[in-house]
């Protein structure tokens, strides 16, 4: 190499060490290279660990030897006096022969013999950029992949481990235990563990699975939820109970009503009744004493109580509204009635206009009718037939009489 060859490959040499040594300091203060080498994962994560490792230790092994190589050219370079052969030749031999000698550990396996193994290799300086550019772009990935995925599972681990402390904190106030809490408690640990040692066993496909977390955090804001209703009945308990009592008082009015109007029903309209629902006041108020019980002598705690209390009033609601259903279902026999009577005096006018009073057709189905419907009980199939009849024998003499 001329003078000014070696002069410009210096130059290009030493900003390129500048870029090299820059670019591994800056990979060595990255947050996820930093978080795996703090780590002691375990399975996949852990091969990745060893492998990263290994990959970044012959990168600074790589690095040194080529630094020492471009160094020592510099030296000679810099030495005093004219730049004869002897010199360029060794500054050649430097920067452009295989001036770098691997030692033999790093002397790849494929490279290596059953009988011999080298005793190191030994490459160009541009050989020795190529492969740390290689095994930066593997680390790199490596780095990268495994960042992406730890840092989405650990956000996702971050706000499940927030909402147990904020579950937590609910049944604290409570006092007592909650075995669904405890529950997902143990379940987020053995999750966290493996988020924590090895995140790749949750990222199938190089994508983290965060459903696990996911329904976790779900899981306790349902739980403080649960809890803070708890809380809410503690604090409301007379009160909640008092609501509790005026349903019970408005559902036995009910029963009440529903079999009054029952009787009324069996007593005036002919054949069975729609099936009675089973009257729950007596049931309901028993749970409720046994409740205020527990309560008062200390059994059980408040979540418990929360989930009997709920329990409780839903059941109520739910038979005042059935009881309620059937005086309407029940009571609606009787409208029938009324309303096929209106139908009655209605149509009777109607025919008394069209001057049909002592028309002997026409009255006696009249009468069939009336007698039908305020007889007791009455058969209101039957009723309806004599009525229609009625009605069809008055609308015909109308449309005759308009004929």
């Amino acid at each position: 190499m001329s003078r000014d060859e070696i002069d410009r490959t210096l130059a290009h040499l030493r900003e390129e060490r500048e870029r090299i040594g820059a670019a591994l300091l800056e990979l060595d203060a990255n947050q996820g290279y930093r978080l795996l080498e703090g780590a002691t994962p375990a399975g996949e994560t852990g091969r990745v660990q060893a492998t990263v490792r290994s990959r970044v230790e012959s990168l600074w092994t790589l690095f040194d030897l080529y630094g020492r190589a471009v160094g020592e050219a510099e030296e000679i370079r810099a030495r005093s006096g004219r730049l004869g052969q002897w010199r360029l030749a060794e500054l050649t031999r430097l920067l452009a022969g295989p001036s770098i000698e691997l030692p033999a550990a790093e002397v790849p396996l494929e490279r290596r013999t059953l009988l011999h193994v080298p005793s190191g290799e030994r490459l160009t300086l541009r050989a020795a950029v190529e492969r740390m550019t290689g095994l930066y772009e593997e680390v790199v990935q490596a780095v990268g992949r495994l960042e992406r995925i730890w840092s989405a599972l650990l956000s996702r681990l971050a706000e499940a481990e927030a909402a147990r402390r904020a579950a937590g904190e609910v049944l604290a106030g409570l006092g007592g235990t909650d075995a669904e809490l405890a529950r997902l408690g143990a379940d987020l640990d053995a999750v966290a563990a493996l988020v924590r040692g090895d995140p790749l066993a949750l990222a199938p496909g190089g994508r983290p699975d965060t459903a696990r977390l996911d329904a976790l955090r779900g899981g306790f804001a349902d739980a403080r939820r649960r809890l803070e209703s708890a809380a809410l009945l503690r604090d409301g308990y007379a009160e909640r109970i008092r609501g509790v009592v005026r349903t019970l008082d408005r559902l036995r009015a009910a029963e009440a009503e529903a079999r009054e109007v029952r009787d009324t029903v069996v007593a005036k309209i002919a054949g069975p009744p729609p099936p009675a629902r089973p009257e729950t006041s007596a049931a309901l108020a028993g749970r409720l004493s046994a409740l205020d019980r527990d309560a008062r002598s200390g059994g059980g705690d408040w979540t418990e109580r929360a989930r009997r209390i709920d329990d409780l009033e839903r059941a109520a609601g739910e038979a005042l509204r059935g009881a309620r259903d059937e005086i309407g279902v029940v009571r609606g026999l009787l409208e029938r009635r009324d309303e096929l009577r209106g139908r009655l005096d209605a149509y009777r006018v109607k025919a008394a206009r069209l001057g049909l009073a002592e028309d002997d057709g026409t009255t006696g189905l009249y009468e069939k009718a009336r007698a039908l419907l305020w007889t007791s009980p009455c058969d209101l199939r039957e009723a309806t037939v004599a009525l229609s009849e009625f009605q069809r024998a008055v609308a015909a003499r109308e449309k005759g009489a308009d004929g």
